[in-house]
């Protein structure tokens, strides 16, 4: 990657996180509902800069990694401007107020300050789910229009490693462990298969939820993959590549056979195998009544998550399976 396009993406990082963690110091204590926001915000930006040094080991970035690396600089801009003012106008050690009436004024002041930083640190935050969400969604929809990138980008799965410090995730992922578990103290005892599909509106957080699930869990099984399907599915390519996770080997660039007999092939091989499967972004009944039958039904522990916006959908992953319909709430509403 080019030595300049590193330096301007992660540049302009560092300012903006050395002026975080100061705000986070024992200086600003009080100020603990927007310390609680400028925390999160910390975790992220410290995400977002390791994952740009990370993104650095490709010689040649895309143009969607530069458009990604754009809008993250663009962000980093605003994100110093509100920190700047917030360290003007409620930290203010110069304002030293004599009367009754001025530290009253002073006092309300410095309320409305703190109440308008807290809402452009919010509205900040959800720019940056909608940013990272966005470069999930079209880099996945890139991946699968080409065979020669079939699989889905790591990358992508790393960034939202750091999601819940971000939106306040812990609430639904609990939640969605909870439907796969039946309740049960002891996390994916039962030996049923088990399907939860998460519904809602774009860019409510379904992947992020999906991929936090399957980070905390994916250790437990000896077998998964995690693969996003898109409006317009290549389902050879979705095929290969689920085949190429749950196996861990690469058939990206198999060309021999039909999507049959790689339905069979993966139907075999997970057949006595306990798995969880994350499939992501399911627009239409179609793909799931294709997909759906390289998933033996065996009694191993096993786990399927699908991620819709359409409630139909939702409603027939779950029948075909036996499960657990999630409408998804808003994860950027969590402060």
């Amino acid at each position: 990657m080019e030595a300049a396009l590193v330096s301007v993406a992660t540049g302009v990082l560092k300012p903006v996180l050395g002026k975080l963690t100061a705000l986070l110091g024992d200086e600003y204590k009080r100020f603990t509902t927007v310390r609680k926001e400028i925390k999160s915000l910390t975790h992220e930006l410290a995400a977002m800069e390791a994952f740009l040094l990370k993104m650095s080991e490709d010689e040649d970035p895309d143009a969607q990694d530069k458009a990604w690396m754009n809008e993250v600089r663009e962000l980093s801009y605003d994100m110093e401007d509100a920190i700047d003012d917030f360290m003007q106008n409620v930290d203010d050690k110069d304002a030293k107020p004599d009367g009754f009436m001025d530290k009253i004024k002073s006092s309300l002041g410095k309320m409305k300050a703190r109440r308008r930083i807290g809402s452009e640190i919010h509205d900040l935050k959800k720019q940056i789910i909608e940013v990272g969400e966005r470069n999930e969604r079209y880099k996945s929809r890139t991946a699968f229009s080409n065979t020669k990138n079939a699989t889905v980008d790591p990358r992508a799965l790393f960034m939202f490693e750091h999601a819940s410090k971000l939106v306040g995730i812990d609430e639904p992922k609990a939640e969605i462990i909870n439907l796969l578990t039946e309740g049960d103290g002891c996390a994916l005892t039962q030996e049923q298969l088990k399907m939860v599909s998460i519904v809602g509106s774009g860019g409510m957080g379904k992947t992020t939820l999906a991929s936090q699930v399957y980070q905390q869990l994916k250790a437990k099984f000896e077998c998964k993959a995690f693969v996003s399907v898109s409006r317009n599915p290549d389902m050879m390519n979705i095929l290969r590549t689920i085949l190429s996770e749950v196996s861990c080997q690469n058939y990206a660039h198999t060309e021999a056979g039909s999507v049959q007999q790689l339905i069979s092939k993966i139907n075999d091989y997970l057949a006595e195998k306990r798995y969880f499967i994350v499939i992501d972004d399911i627009w239409d009944s179609k793909t799931w009544d294709v997909i759906k039958y390289a998933f033996p039904m065996n009694r191993c522990g096993s786990v399927i998550i699908t991620t819709t916006r359409i409630i139909d959908v939702a409603h027939l992953c779950r029948s075909s399976i036996g499960g657990h319909v999630y409408n998804i709430r808003p994860l950027n509403m969590a402060l």
